[in-house]
């Protein structure tokens, strides 16, 4: 037997000083400048966050994703779990430790698919998280759909000319480069005529038409949202642009998206942590009706619900980890992925719920993370694909498993299979009965 539940000192040392130098040195950045983690750095926030990065650079926990040849520790993706267990709980973690969304996935692919020349060009300054960058897939009109994308790239002589529309392209106004999806042979399927194109933001024809906030962020007066909507106006880029192979866009999105669902349940953990930590503190610190919060049942059912569902959460996520480990290969554990995408929007829904209700009037205020935790949510259930989309993939491999034993779950002779073990069972108690 080979199950195992615990770490190993060595790590277990790591996660120790990832937790409290989060807990005092990053997390405090959140208060301070928790709107500025994916704006190019100033003066003055350089100063505080390089000797952050060269401090976990010492340690050997930079960009832990990736391997040494690129700078990482190679580390797989149980260890990562553990890790970003941690960095979940602050917006800044993940920067000061070279693994933020979606400067990692998009880091993968390039490492995987890149030329020298394209790694050199754009993998190592994102590495060193002297730029950002900007995955640009969804189309107004396609959702997730792909069979409706309509952006064309066309090969001209020594070049390609991109021309469509991207939606919510996350963090484009503050990136070097984007990573641009799309159709090269519309004569062919969706899954084998799209391609990728690195893109440098400041190529001519690249229309950044409006930045979109989210929900609850503020609009106009001069404040602009992360996620833009681009006009891809007859721009050219040379061939040597080309990410991977022609074609080969959603096998190259496949590498970016399986990692970047787990990494964003891994996160989730981090919060969902924090929000049923703030909890049992508010429970144990305030009082009402003559006793603490902590006495209330209604209170005690809301900890012990949120401690069994994170804990549920928690060890499905490292046992998906584990499985990418064991097989490289996402494909293979494709489901399981879908299942922590289904999960993740739902459990911090009802964590962050009921952290909230505890806290009354100040849980809904600015004053407090619970309300961006609570924007977080609907995120989620988006990001890298709708949950609706998900559950389907879940319950279509599912079904494959039942479809590729026929006859192993014979249904139509089960009325007849429970009359013949009742009337065993019958046949054996009157046997029993006589022997008494």
């Amino acid at each position: 037997m080979g199950w195992e539940f615990s770490t190993d000192p060595e790590f277990q040392a790591k996660l120790d000083w990832v937790d409290a130098f989060v807990r005092e040195e990053v997390e405090p950045l959140d208060l301070l400048w928790g709107d500025r983690t994916f704006h190019p750095l100033d003066d003055k926030l350089r100063k505080i966050v390089d000797p952050l990065k060269q401090r976990v650079r010492d340690e050997k926990l930079w960009a832990c994703h990736l391997g040494p040849e690129l700078g990482g520790e190679g580390y797989g993706q149980v260890r990562l779990s553990l890790m970003n267990e941690i960095l979940g709980r602050s917006r800044w973690a993940p920067i000061i430790f070279g693994c933020q969304a979606p400067d990692t996935g998009n880091a993968e692919i390039i490492a995987h698919y890149g030329t020298d020349e394209q790694k050199e060009r754009y993998l190592r300054p994102l590495l060193d998280g002297e730029i950002f960058s900007s995955y640009s897939m969804t189309e107004p009109q396609g959702g997730s759909d792909p069979t409706r994308f309509e952006t064309r790239a066309r090969r001209d002589g020594d070049e390609w000319v991109i021309d469509g529309w991207k939606f919510f392209s996350s963090n484009a106004r503050t990136s070097s480069f984007l990573i641009v999806m799309a159709v090269t042979d519309p004569d062919v399927s969706a899954y084998q005529g799209m391609s990728m194109f690195l893109v440098p933001t400041d190529t001519p024809g690249v229309d950044i038409v409006r930045n979109i906030g989210l929900m609850g962020e503020h609009f106009g007066d001069g404040h602009e949202g992360m996620h833009a909507l681009i006009h891809y106006n007859e721009v050219r880029v040379p061939a040597q642009s080309l990410l991977g192979g022609e074609g080969q866009a959603f096998a190259i999105a496949q590498t970016r998206l399986g990692g970047g669902r787990i990494h964003h349940a891994m996160r989730t953990v981090g919060v969902c942590q924090k929000a049923l930590d703030m909890m049992c503190e508010r429970a144990l610190s305030r009082q009402t009706q003559g006793s603490i919060l902590a006495d209330k049942q209604s209170v005690q059912n809301y900890i012990a619900d949120s401690y069994a569902q994170l804990m549920q959460f928690r060890l499905f996520v490292l046992y998906v980890a584990w499985e990418i480990d064991q097989y490289q290969d996402y494909r293979k554990v494709r489901h399981d992925i879908a299942a922590v995408k289904v999960l993740t929007a739902q459990v911090l829904h009802d964590i962050v719920q009921r952290s909230i209700q505890v806290h009354g009037a100040l849980g809904v205020s600015n004053e407090l993370p619970l309300g961006g935790y609570w924007m977080m949510v609907p995120v989620m259930g988006l990001v890298d694909g709708p949950s609706e989309v998900h559950r389907v993939t879940v319950a279509r491999q599912i079904l494959k498993r039942y479809q590729a034993a026929p006859g192993a779950w014979p249904t139509e002779h089960l009325p007849e299979k429970l009359a013949a073990a009742r009337a065993k069972f019958a046949e054996h108690l009157e046997h029993e009965v006589a022997n008494q």
